[in-house]
């Protein structure tokens, strides 16, 4: 696992700590919503996000 990865995998946590403390997470589906918070930290930190959003903003 790289640097990347793991700082990925910390953020994750810390949100979906805050998620079932307020209510918005059970841990009965956290097996979902894990996953694809992940997803979405990851290619935040990677870049991914940010060249998709400048893409769609060249379409306008």
């Amino acid at each position: 696992m790289d640097k990347l990865q793991k700082e990925a995998l910390q953020v994750t946590k810390e949100i979906v700590v805050k998620f079932i403390e307020t209510g918005r997470v059970s841990p009965q589906n956290i097996t979902e919503i894990f996953p694809a918070v992940y997803d979405v930290v990851l290619g935040t930190l990677g870049g991914e996000a940010a060249s998709d959003a400048s893409a769609a903003d060249d379409g306008n």
